[in-house]
This record gives structure tokens, sequence and C-alpha cells, in this order.
């Protein structure tokens, strides 16, 4: 099965990343929204570019100027205030990244920069200024980090990130499956994406192969932050995944005037159990550059937190975390 309905007329996910919007003025026509947006989205979208696939589109509201999913990927002038404390690597990454593709944090595991691009342009995004450009390797540059990664017997876990892993070829991913599959101490891969979130039919039956065909653990962490997000092909997608043996985890990130009130917390956690899948992470605004208006205090997002556990299960209060630059793993709150 190459796409999730195949009797129905469903563009592949290729098509839809194609004919992703990325004009501010096309972006407001399609959704209704008022013209008197489109200076400061212009404005914005030359410092960060707009990009957002028609699938993820239709899930927001037309006309709703304070739509949640909508926030999350409309270009705004706030995002060209220079805010103290914000930087364009709010995590040091380049600190972490000796080669081409690798990054390199945290013990007993590696991230991969597998993809130099996403299928869609959240604002709050901690990598908006990351330099892909130099972190695009050809096939004979990735035999050199795969040869890094053979050469550290402590490395378990391989983690593919980006941009969104899976915003590259399944082939391209096959590929690099098979050469971890060669490294006897790698145990786990893990794959950090969005794209079944924002374009479903992005799991294919060539998807399900790389990631569940292997003698490798296989964990696909989705990016997950309103339960608006999670419709009927979303779920098929997970059913997909877990069907096949994929452990399927999310993350989301707190976001001001987005997620930060505990009816769309629960709801969204709760909705995600029902789909099969397992609340993980809710991280606090990593410090990047243009998306301060995002923060939310740490007092804030601590009262919340303990809100959430009166209402929620253990197993579906996500871990309340940020990441700080250095650290040798991520730092819970509270």
């Amino acid at each position: 099965m190459s796409q999730l309905f195949p009797h129905q007329p469903v563009n592949t996910w290729q098509e839809e990343l194609i004919q992703s919007i990325r004009d501010p003025r096309e972006l407001l026509e399609y959704l209704q929204l008022p013209t008197e947006l489109l200076p400061q989205a212009q404005a914005a979208s030359q410092l960060f570019e707009l990009r957002a696939p028609r699938p993820y589109l239709d899930r927001i509201t037309k006309g709703d100027v304070n739509d949640p999913l909508l926030k999350q990927i409309l270009p705004l002038t706030d995002e060209l205030t220079e805010t103290p404390g914000y930087s364009n690597d709010p995590l040091q990454e380049a600190d972490s990244n000796p080669t081409q593709g690798l990054v390199h944090k945290y013990h007993g595991r590696v991230l991969l920069i597998v993809a130099p691009n996403c299928a869609i342009n959240c604002r709050y995004c901690f990598r908006r200024a990351f330099p892909y450009e130099d972190n695009n390797p050809s096939r004979q540059q990735w035999q050199q980090v795969f040869d890094a990664i053979r050469a550290d017997d402590t490395i378990r876990e391989v983690i593919f990130s980006g941009g969104d892993p899976l915003a590259s070829p399944d082939r391209q991913l096959q590929w690099m499956v098979d050469q971890l599959v060669d490294i006897p101490h790698i145990r786990r891969l893990r794959v950090h994406t969005r794209l079944p979130i924002v374009i479903p039919q992005r799991i294919t039956r060539e998807t399900l192969g790389w990631l569940a065909e292997t003698r490798l653990q296989s964990v696909l962490v989705l990016h997950t932050n309103h339960p608006n997000e999670l419709d009927e092909a979303v779920s098929q997608g997970i059913t997909l995944l877990r069907d096949a043996g994929v452990t399927v985890l999310n993350q989301a990130v707190l976001l001001k005037g987005v997620n930060d009130d505990l009816d769309t917390q629960v709801n969204l956690n709760e909705k995600l159990f029902a789909a099969g899948v397992l609340p993980y992470y809710l991280h606090l605004l990593d410090k990047v550059q243009g998306a301060a208006h995002f923060a939310i205090d740490d007092a804030d997002a601590i009262a919340l937190h303990q809100q959430m556990q009166t209402r929620l299960p253990g197993f579906l209060v996500p871990k309340l975390a940020r990441e700080e630059p250095g650290a040798l793993n991520k730092t819970l709150i509270r």
C-alpha cells in the first residue's frame, strides 16, 4: 500500500510537499484571513520562509486569526524583535557538530541531520537559523559519519532528525538504515518527525519497510502540539506504524496562546493515547531569536504541569523539560 487511502484520489506525500503554500498572500487567501496581515507576514517570511502543506491547513478554521494551528505557522512581525537572552543557536549545537550531518551531545546516542528542510516551518523552531547548507552530506560524506559511529562502541542509539528526516526519500532512508544495521553496537533507531502529522500519507509501505523490517528497535517520535492536529488520517498512519511494531511517542512544545491551558493539554494527551501514542516530553521553548512571543514563564509552566497531574493518569503526563547548552541530558523541570 503506497498511500493511506489507496481507493481515494489522494495526492502522494511528495505532491503535497511540492504544493505546499510558501507565499503569504496565498496563505491568507486560502484561509480567508484579513489582508491587513499581509505586510507583516511578508516581512517575517523574509527572515524565515513560510512553508505549510494543505493537509495541515485544512484543519485550520477559515477566517479565525486565533486558530491554534494557524498561530504555529503564520509569520508575524513579533519575529523581527531582537530579544535579549535569545540567539540563533540557543542549544549551541555548533559546538556538538564536529562532522557534516552529525550532532553528538549526549552519551550513548548521536543525532543525524538527515534532511535539510521540513514539510512545515513552525515559527518557534529552534533550528530556524541552523546552517543546513553545511550539513547536507553526500553519500561519500555519510560514510565518514558511519565510520565515526562504528569507531565509538559507546553509541547504542542513532536519532534521525533534521529538518524533518521524513522529508527524505524512502530509498535514501533505507540506505542509511542498512549502514546502521551493519554496526554491531547500534541497538535502536529513533526518528523525530512532524511529517506524519502535517502530511499523513507520508507513512507508506516503503516507510514501514525501513522502519520495521530491521534488527534495530525502531521508535518514532511525533511532534504534536494541539489536539486539532490529530484527525482520522493521522490516526490511520499511526495505526500502520504500531501494527508494524514501531513504538510511537510524542513530544510537544509549550506555546503561549496555542496550548498553554489545562483543557488543551488534557485533550491532547488523551487524544494521543486514543490513537496509540504515548506522551513523552512537553518542552519549554528553546530561546531562539524570533520566537520569544511564544514563551511561557517557568512558574506558569510548572503550575500547568501540576494541574495536568490532577486530571491525567501518570502515564499520560509528559515530562516537563528543557534543553540547556552543554548539559549531559535534558533538564526536567521541578
